[in-house]
């Protein structure tokens, strides 16, 4: 039996068809939380929302929206408002990936604009449109109005020159972070997490996929394994629940101990064998 530590509590996941957002749907929902899925994806984002109602019997509501485009995440913060009876968890999860092995000085302008504009100015646009609603509300017993978790990534704490953009933008997102907790404090705590190397969609989902960009990088993973959507979901809980409620301002790597062994110490390929 899961702790319902949500109950009566609404959650905004944006990115939430696939992935990690999708992770989490299920497993806030069946903490008792009330769901705010938002994605570009119409048809995947309908056909997660179906799945999660269906396993948890909780009221999910897709809502279809560009989080780069700040009418449109206005749009969607007016309707998430109505449908829910509060926002306590904003986990700010919506980014995308780009080719791998592109030289910085190689960047088209186009592809630079976009993953700026969906993967950092989203996360600020859609902070910007939830805070006001968070800090304003009151839970009996409890210091905090809300929590808000940001998704960055280990290539923001260790830029990596084969994925130049992507990296800029997750180093940004840690900066967001911190100014975005000083802000809010002491009445929304905010943090951000740093996956390494899992199974997702910005990998096809397939392993071997992952593994072929890992042999490029020259990446071995200490823990010996490539992660799964459930290694951080499960940290997402943890910054949902009140085990957490001391936190803010923190950027969490959930990476196999990549960032703090691997990478930060010269850990090479050859060091580690699967």
């Amino acid at each position: 039996m899961k702790e319902s530590f949500l109950e009566n509590k609404g959650v905004v996941i944006t990115g939430g068809a696939s992935g990690f957002g999708r992770g989490a749907a299920f497993a806030l929902a069946e903490r008792g939380a009330e769901i705010v899925l938002v994605d570009f994806n119409k048809e995947l984002l309908d056909e997660t929302a179906e799945k999660v109602r269906e396993k948890t019997g909780t009221n999910v509501i897709p809502i279809l929206c560009d989080v780069s485009k700040s009418d449109q995440v206005k749009s969607m913060a007016k309707k998430a408002q109505k449908e829910l009876p509060n926002v306590y968890i904003l986990f700010n999860n919506a980014g995308i990936g780009v080719a791998y092995g592109k030289n910085i000085c190689r960047v088209k302008e186009k592809d630079w604009d976009r993953i700026m504009d969906i993967n950092l100015k989203g996360q600020w646009l859609v902070a910007k449109a939830f805070w006001r609603i968070m800090k304003s509300q009151k839970f009996e017993g409890e210091d905090l109005s809300g929590k808000i978790i940001n998704t960055s990534s280990t290539a923001g704490l260790i830029l990596d020159p084969n994925l130049p953009t992507y990296s800029i933008t997750k180093a940004a997102i840690n900066s967001l972070t911190i100014l975005l907790a000083k802000s809010l404090a002491p009445n929304i705590s905010v943090n951000s997490i740093a996956p390494g190397f899992h199974v997702t969609g910005i990998y096809l989902n397939d392993e071997e996929t992952m593994r072929v960009t890992m042999r490029y990088g020259k990446i071995k993973i200490p823990l010996q394994r490539i992660g799964t959507v459930q290694d951080v979901v499960d940290l997402v809980i943890f910054l949902s629940s009140p085990s957490s409620d001391y936190i803010t301002g923190s950027c969490i790597p959930i990476d196999g101990g990549l960032f703090n062994i691997g990478r930060k110490h010269g850990l090479k390929w050859e060091d580690i064998e699967y």
